[in-house]
């Protein structure tokens, strides 16, 4: 069930250049909220921009009450969510969308992610790491300027392989090629760029594999309402497609189920 808060920003970071980290007050969502649920913010009280921006919820401290979530700047709505100072309160909904990230009936996980796609994945690894399941991650970026929160994941992983495209840190090369190294993998869990999607999507389908994708598309409403966040079923036939909603269906979907 979903809320309007109006939460107060407690702590904010800027964990590299444009990208940031906040820490709201913001329980009645923190209560309810699952691992691979996002929130829709409104920026400012003004008519521009009009719509809410979709952010995916980062972390949670349900005893605190506390929600972190990262953005990065990308346009006129995330700059002005930016300048938002500690104190200042801000306009929330949430927790937004029905697929969640399904962990519990497997023991040993993979999770990959590349660039901003990571951000969802910690929760998810931290609830996994807290219910016994040995988590692996793979976390992949462009070069050594842009890679984040290695700590973290590190902290509620028990392997983390950390890759760069230009091998200016870390192991050289993509992600997923060195998730294929482990096979023990019960289900693989991802969200990312497309073309890292697509690549994961089509490894654990071809090879059997149990396989989880957040899916991240422009939703105007975060309802449902606008039907802007379309994604063609796998299963529907050519001549008369029919779609899920990722802001009502997702954003989390069983590999299989999409067509990406």
């Amino acid at each position: 069930m979903s809320v309007q808060t109006f939460a107060k920003l407690i702590k904010k970071e800027e964990i590299i250049k444009d990208i940031f980290k906040f820490s709201v007050e913001a329980e009645e969502i923190v209560k309810t909220a699952k691992p691979g649920n996002f929130i829709e913010i409104r920026v400012n009280d003004q008519t521009e921009p009009f719509l809410r921006r979709p952010i995916s919820i980062y972390n949670m401290n349900q005893e605190a009450g506390i929600l972190e979530f990262i953005f990065q700047i990308k346009g006129n709505g995330t700059n002005l969510l930016s300048k938002k100072q500690i104190g200042d309160k801000i306009d929330i909904l949430g927790p937004l969308g029905n697929g969640t990230f399904k962990f519990e009936k497997y023991n040993k996980i993979a999770i990959i992610g590349g660039g901003i796609g990571i951000f969802p994945l910690y929760e998810l690894a931290k609830e996994a790491k807290a219910q016994g399941k040995k988590v692996s991650t793979y976390l992949g970026f462009r070069n050594k300027d842009l890679v984040m929160l290695e700590k973290e994941f590190k902290e509620v992983s028990d392997k983390l392989v950390i890759t760069t495209d230009d091998g200016s840190y870390a192991e050289k090369g993509f992600a997923i090629d060195y998730l294929k190294k482990d096979i023990e993998n019960h289900c693989i869990y991802a969200c990312g760029p497309l073309p890292m999607l697509k690549a994961v999507q089509k490894y654990a389908i071809e090879n059997n594999i149990n396989c989880q994708i957040s899916l991240e598309e422009k939703m105007g409403c975060g309802l449902g309402v606008c039907l802007g966040c379309a994604v063609k079923k796998a299963s529907s036939p050519k001549d008369n497609p029919e779609y899920f909603h990722v802001c009502k269906g997702g954003p989390v979907f069983n590999a299989k189920d999409v067509e990406i």
